[in-house]
């Protein structure tokens, strides 16, 4: 495959690379990953549940060249440079939630298909928002796992195979026990429907579709908390909901037989206590309303998905308990949310996006309220709060320059 890159772009690719390492060699990789968005389907994918996820027109970019050693050297722009030998490809506490255990975690996983590990120079710009619940984490999993596979001269692995690749990597040598959810989504690009049940074969489906062409548009706005702060708060709702599918004898909620846990409630909600009941129940009301979104995106009716949209947002904010840590007077995720509201006034629709707990919410906001909503959130919550996203249909790739 050979890169096709805006000049502009690949400039500052570049640029970064020969301030970080010198020359670009004669053999040079170009990398992109995008950043996604959940568009329905919060806290269901860990449970082999559904989900709609879209790529968005944000990503991870870099050039890549092999060095000739056995260490790899990565600039990213605006974070301190580092490097990593491949003498041992195991998991090492000390680099959990670092970006230098996702290099080691997705060299482990080339390597294993067949790579060979060798060093390279890789510089990376992100236009993707860190903690913001946008998958920057996904993206720089995707975009390493398509380098290494070029440099060490293997065939690209299909979109879902890298996307679970890139999931373990998060899992074990990150540590963050995510669902697959947010790495499908930067590897297959577009917006796509997927179907977690069979976890070692998931279901995707995809959509060509603009939101604008129905007269809405994506908003996503930061709320002014990093997610990655909440990480035991994320935890913590796949924890709940498997100790419960645990309890009725089954790994995830999607193979818990609802009239079991119905007739097990009173014992369950003794030993596990109410928060880990109502999670259970969101996952099972959110799972039907990602299948009722999914038919109505496919007929085009926008009205009936907005309105089923802020029906999520009320169950996560009701039962998955995602939009506040902890009552108390800070509360930014919840405050974003009514803000939102303030000026939506029932047109569109809004909701906590992602893992939740700071971070992002979401909108489709009328395209007439665009400017208005932009700018008053931008007031409220700082400059650059609120931004108007656009769905992409390229997912991670390679390509030869």
């Amino acid at each position: 495959m050979t890169a096709s890159v805006a000049p502009e772009l690949l400039g500052h690719v570049t640029s970064l690379f020969e301030d970080a390492f010198g020359p670009v060699g004669a053999k040079a990789l170009y990398i992109h990953a995008p950043g996604r968005s959940e568009i329905a389907g919060n806290h269901t994918d860990h449970e082999g549940g559904h989900v709609i996820a879209a790529a968005l027109d944000v990503s991870v970019d870099g050039l890549a060249c092999a060095n000739g050693t056995d260490v790899v050297r990565v600039a990213s722009e605006g974070y301190p440079a580092f490097e990593l030998s491949l003498d041992s490809l195991e998991a090492r506490e000390q680099e959990r939630g670092t970006t230098a255990s996702l290099v080691r975690g997705m060299a482990h996983e080339v390597a294993e298909r067949g790579g060979k590990p060798a060093g390279f120079d890789l510089a990376l710009t992100c236009t993707v928002p860190s903690g913001g619940g946008l998958s920057s984490s996904a993206a720089i999993e995707a975009a390493l796992g398509r380098t290494m596979e070029a440099l060490w001269g293997i065939e690209p692995a299909e979109p879902v195979a890298l996307a679970q690749a890139s999931q373990r990597t998060e899992n074990n040598y990150y540590g963050k026990p995510c669902g697959l959810m947010d790495q499908a989504a930067v590897c297959l690009g577009g917006l796509a429907f997927m179907d977690f049940e069979n976890a070692g074969e998931p279901k995707t489906k995809k959509l060509e579709l603009s939101f604008e062409d129905f007269g809405y548009a994506l908003c996503l706005v930061k709320v002014g908390a990093d997610h990655a702060a909440s990480t035991d708060d994320y935890a913590a709702v796949p924890g709940e909901m498997q100790a419960v599918a645990a309890r009725l004898g089954h790994a995830r909620l999607c193979e818990v037989d609802r009239e079991a846990f119905d007739a097990q409630l009173p014992a369950l909600r003794d030993e596990f206590g109410d928060r880990a009941i109502l999670r259970c129940i969101h996952y099972w009301h959110e799972n039907a309303l990602v299948d009722e979104r999914w038919r109505q995106l496919n007929i085009g009716d926008m009205q009936a998905f907005l309105e089923l949209t802020r029906e999520s947002g009320a169950s996560s904010a009701m039962y998955l308990q995602n939009v506040v840590a902890s009552l108390g007077p800070e509360q930014p995720a919840m405050y974003a949310l009514g803000l939102a509201e303030h000026i939506l006034k029932g047109r569109g629709a809004v909701r906590i996006h992602g893992g939740g707990f700071g971070g992002t919410i979401q909108a489709f906001v009328p395209l007439e309220l665009v400017d208005e909503f932009t700018r008053k959130m931008d007031a409220w919550l700082g400059e650059g709060a609120s931004r108007r996203y656009r769905v992409t249909d390229e997912g991670a790739y390679a390509a030869w320059l």
